[in-house]
């Protein structure tokens, strides 16, 4: 959504349609049946307000466990290449950028992904791999 307020917004929107269509969950894995919902709310809300696909950005902090405290130097270091990451990221094709997102930063198998996005297993598997192979020549344009 390119910004925190958007996207506030929209987790917000789709809490509200999670919940007023609730007895259409078949049990199945939530975490994947809430996330298609926030995906496809989102989706709408950028047509809704006559954003292009391409201009689709998942922005979202890296989670992980608290690591010991670093040098100054390294801190810096980290910081700069999360920032050239996630730029690179950005530059990405909507679909690569979503499956690259969903994979590696939130952890999600491909069966959650394929669930998510609505498209078969072999789908998310190709556009992993092309979205990777993309991800490495912007990171290292040498490497062709």
């Amino acid at each position: 959504m390119r910004n925190d307020h958007d996207a506030e917004d929209v987790v917000q929107e789709a809490a509200l349609r999670a919940f007023r269509f609730f007895e259409s969950f078949r049990g199945e894995n939530s975490r994947a049946w809430f996330l298609r919902i926030v995906r496809n709310t989102s989706f709408t809300t950028l047509k809704r307000h006559h954003t292009e696909e391409d201009n689709v950005v998942f922005d979202e902090e890296l989670h992980g466990v608290e690591n010991p405290p670093m040098a100054a130097g390294a801190a810096l270091d980290r910081a700069q290449d999360r920032q050239t990451v996630r730029t690179a990221i950005e530059q990405l094709p909507a679909e690569f950028r979503e499956v690259i997102t969903l994979r590696e930063l939130e952890g999600l198998s491909y069966k959650e992904i394929a669930d998510i996005a609505g498209v078969p297993i072999g789908t998310i598997m190709s556009r992993l791999a092309r979205g990777r192979r993309q991800l490495q020549m912007i990171l290292n344009p040498e490497t062709k």
